[in-house]
């Protein structure tokens, strides 16, 4: 059996996290394959704040999934921090055998351990799987999401 690690993406694996989020039924319509200005400048942003994480699945050196963590402080439920999990994927050839799992699960023990008090995340109404994923972790739809395109 392999081992995957995860860790904090680099600038060297920007290509295949981008390739990870275009392989994707939303993504192969939202995002490009190959690394362009846009790619550098988000990544730079991510990378330069201490409440964004982008983070990769490493299995001996191939990057098997990714994800980004982003704690955002608030005054609601008594200045608690919160951890916002989104961009989820996991390599088309690795899905179903338990990874997306073992990822969530890292990321809501990072989320614990900082004291965060609540874990919330956002998929796409079209996404079945994935809620069912999601529910499957203990992820409860409390809340309807909006957002405006701009």
């Amino acid at each position: 059996m392999r081992t995957v690690i995860f860790r904090e993406a680099v600038r060297a694996d920007l290509p295949a996290v981008i390739a990870l989020l275009a392989d994707d039924m939303l993504g192969k319509a939202r995002d490009f394959t190959e690394v362009d200005e846009a790619y550098e400048r988000a990544f730079a942003d991510i990378s330069a704040d201490p409440r964004n994480h982008l983070v990769v699945a490493d299995e001996e050196g191939a990057l098997v999934g990714c994800m980004q963590i982003t704690y955002i402080p608030g005054l609601g439920r008594h200045g608690a921090e919160r951890s916002l999990i989104e961009a989820v994927r996991v390599r088309s050839d690795r899905r179903g055998q338990g990874l997306g799992r073992e990822m969530m699960r890292w990321a809501i023990d990072q989320a614990e351990r900082r004291g965060c008090a609540l874990v919330q995340l956002t998929t796409d109404k079209s996404r079945t799987d994935a809620h069912r994923f999601y529910r499957d972790l203990g992820f409860t739809a409390t809340h309807e999401g909006m957002k405006l395109a701009l």
